[in-house]
């Protein structure tokens, strides 16, 4: 039987690498080409370490992967939001179906996209036809997508642990504040002084305050567990002097008396039987060891038991697997009728 082929644009970023690395294994889909502009020519082995097929492919430009394209079954775009506009437009409109790891097509709002990205928002019919891409939350909707937004990183870490709460009623809507930290790799192959060893080494620092494109696609992902009700929402992203790995701490409170046995038992209900979501006793032990590596979310919740009291949720992810590439994969196994495990089974954590 004949492997349905998919091609990665920007395939020479972190999260474009990392989704060469999963490709490289998958059992039931075939990688038929990487496109980076800087690297045309240079195999994948030589700059990712990866062996077999997938190792002796050789990076191509854009404009021999929009050739290449027409012969696959999907798409996955690794590139910034502006390419990923321009390259979405042409490939929705030759039939192809995209999934998109920008944020090009993550915020429905067009007056809030300029704001958080800087340029015109995209065509309203092809924001129209995109579908968020938390596969956890929007799994049906995606099976049937021709263009995917695969979710931020951020987003993905504080959406998770909040939507069911929100569901429930049991907490409120007003004053919720996502504090995460999360390694370097989050921002980027950029080679600036912010970014330098120097700059980072033995060092934490908060970044883009209330201007962060994450926090309106965070808001977006909530009002849409509250049917629409504003959420009032306050997001701090920091950076580690780390590789990769996020671990979000999200507070708010109680709608009325309640406790964290009840609120873990509602976690766990709604994530009963997914693969990729770890609901664990204590908040303690939520950290990036048990994630780094995998494609797993673990979320724990603290509480007053008491109307009003504070709830604080941790919650922990690879930034750039189950953050972008891991989650990429999950959408397009969706996308093709294939097993939503596929090529993600098999990861491991990087600790020990």
């Amino acid at each position: 039987m004949q492997l349905p082929r998919v091609g990665i644009f920007g395939a020479s970023g972190y999260a474009g690498i990392e989704l060469t690395r999963l490709l490289a294994t998958h059992p039931t889909a075939k990688l038929a080409f990487v496109a980076s502009e800087r690297h045309v020519g240079t195999s994948v082995a030589e700059l990712t370490g990866v062996e077999g097929p997938t190792g002796a492919l050789r990076y191509v430009s854009y404009g021999a992967a929009r050739e290449a394209a027409r012969t696959c079954a999907a798409v996955l775009l690794a590139t910034p939001a502006d390419v990923s506009l321009v390259l979405a437009a042409e490939l929705v409109s030759a039939g192809l179906r995209v999934i998109d790891l920008s944020g090009a097509f993550r915020i429905a709002d067009a007056a809030a996209f300029t704001a958080a990205y800087g340029h015109a928002a995209p065509p309203a019919a092809l924001q129209g036809a995109a579908v968020y891409g938390l596969t956890e939350l929007h799994r049906e909707a995606i099976r049937g997508a021709q263009l995917v937004a695969n979710p931020g990183c951020y987003p993905t870490a504080a959406t998770l642990p909040l939507v069911p709460l929100l569901r429930a009623g049991l907490v409120t809507t007003d004053s919720i504040v996502v504090d995460a930290v999360s390694g370097a790799s989050g921002a980027g192959r950029r080679a600036t002084e912010d970014y330098s060893l120097v700059a980072m080494h033995d060092n934490v620092r908060a970044y883009k305050l209330l201007t962060h494109q994450h926090g309106p696609e965070i808001a977006q992902s909530l009002a849409l567990a509250t049917a629409g009700l504003p959420v009032d929402l306050t997001f701090v992203p920091k950076l580690l002097p780390i590789p990769r790995g996020i671990l979000a701490t999200i507070t708010t409170r109680l709608r009325a008396k309640s406790d964290a046995v009840e609120l873990t038992r509602v976690l766990r209900a709604a994530y009963e039987g997914e693969p990729f979501v770890r609901v664990l006793d204590r908040p303690e032990d939520v950290d990036l060891h048990r994630v780094i590596g995998t494609n797993l979310c673990a979320i724990a919740v603290a509480c007053e038991p008491r109307a009003g009291g504070r709830v604080v949720l941790v919650s922990a992810i690879d930034n750039l697997v189950k953050g972008a590439a891991g989650q990429a994969l999950q959408n397009l196994n969706l996308l093709l009728d294939l097993e939503e495990t596929s090529g993600l089974t098999a990861l491991r954590r990087f600790h020990p």
